[in-house]
């Protein structure tokens, strides 16, 4: 990548990064041809400005298998959402119970949200035997990371693993 360099001299710095020195800019850019490489301006506000000869499409290559392995080692946690209503049945929060469970297992966190309509909101109280329920049979697994009482007509709990 031969960009377009001002000044009439460069300090040059090889492929192997030894200094060659204080040279023209055109010598810099022959050096660099002959090789069969690109002139690269390292620092521009230098006086000289250093100039590297190197290969460009390897230096991009690089920095992006850099940037892919660091993308590989980020762990990114997961927000799994279950809704339940006060009245719902044994059997049906069980297999809902079931899922949490491996979604906990998975390394998720688990948010169980229970919704109220019309006039369940005037029964808060079955809607927190069931939140009481949820917490002590995945008490074994997971703990309440976040409580979060009645907000408008959502309770919500956030769950997360134990260690």
């Amino acid at each position: 990548m031969n960009e377009k360099i001002t000044a009439k001299e460069v300090r040059l710095i090889s492929v192997d990064g030894e200094q060659l020195g204080i040279v023209p800019t055109e010598e810099a850019l022959e050096r660099a041809q002959e090789d069969g490489l690109d002139l690269m301006e390292v620092s521009p506000n230098a006086d000289p400005p250093v100039c590297r000869i190197l290969n460009f499409g390897k230096l991009k290559y690089e920095e992006k298998k850099k940037i892919q392995i660091n993308k590989k080692k980020q762990h990114v946690i997961k927000l799994k959402e279950i809704r339940l209503r006060p009245r719902i049945e044994d059997h049906d929060l069980m297999t809902k119970l079931n899922m949490g469970k491996k979604f906990l297992n998975d390394g998720c966190k688990l948010k169980i949200t229970l919704i109220f309509r019309g006039r369940e909101l005037s029964r808060i109280d079955l809607g927190k035997d069931v939140m009481d329920r949820v917490i002590e049979e995945l008490s074994e697994v997971a703990e309440v990371e976040k409580d979060i009482p009645l907000e408008g007509r959502r309770m919500s709990v956030v769950l997360s693993a134990k260690q």
